[in-house]
């Protein structure tokens, strides 16, 4: 069996975990984590009495060889695993997907298990076509290349009709956003949605033209954006 247990987007925001992940938790025995720091302590705000030291844990790195063997190693054996991500859902943009891509291979029994996801929760409040869209990943870092591949968003919501969603590295995000801004036409709209789930948590929908009329400053928060044609 292998949990997929969602983590906070946010250390304040615990009330955002279903109770019953709590109970998938207890079942597994090794752990496969994005990061072990934040897993660990993330397990133990869960579960007070957790004993950290009696289970195994591997750090997913991109999976790589090693890590993928001992994957294979544990499911062989008929232990209980449990995936987890640096935030949100694992295996959503996220580099768990490489092992459960290898767990149905093998014919394992996968539980996704209910969670916060930045990108659901963002196409949620957006106001955009929530039937039709794409998730992205990161832009081009290249200027050339990130302001093309924006164009081509666009171009791309405008002719099908369907969101697209993308994200940034969170010192650049002031700097995306002003090229989105140059880039896009004044009737599209742009949403950003920063610190999802967290007290200080905003999401704004308006068009290029109105972005253009207020001051903004996102430097260094964890954001999210979605651009889709005029409503």
């Amino acid at each position: 069996m292998i949990y997929l247990i969602p983590i906070f987007l946010h250390e304040d925001a615990i009330e955002t975990i279903p109770p019953y992940v709590l109970d998938a938790v207890k079942q597994c025995n090794v752990f496969f984590v994005e990061n072990e720091k934040t897993a660990r302590r993330y397990l133990k705000r869960l579960w007070k009495e957790m004993v950290i030291d009696d289970y195994k844990w591997y750090t997913i790195h991109k999976a790589e060889t090693q890590v993928m063997q001992s994957f294979i190693q544990h499911l062989q054996a008929g232990e209980t695993i449990g995936i987890i991500s640096e935030a949100g859902c694992p295996c959503i943009a996220d580099p768990g997907q490489i092992l459960v891509n290898k767990a149905q291979q093998l014919g394992s029994v996968i539980k996704p298990l209910v969670g916060p996801s930045s990108i659901l929760l963002a196409l949620m409040a957006s106001g955009m076509n929530g039937q039709q869209f794409q998730f992205n990943g990161y832009l081009p870092v290249d200027n050339l290349a990130r302001k093309k591949s924006i164009k081509d968003l666009e171009t791309y919501s405008m002719k099908n009709k369907c969101t697209q969603i993308f994200i940034e590295t969170p010192y650049r995000n002031n700097q995306l956003i002003k090229e989105i801004l140059q880039t896009c036409k004044e009737t599209t709209l742009l949403c950003v949605a920063v610190d999802i789930t967290a007290s200080t948590e905003i999401i704004q929908t308006k068009t290029i033209k109105q972005w253009k009329q207020i001051n903004f400053d996102f430097h260094k928060r964890l954001a999210i954006f979605l651009i889709s044609d005029e409503l």
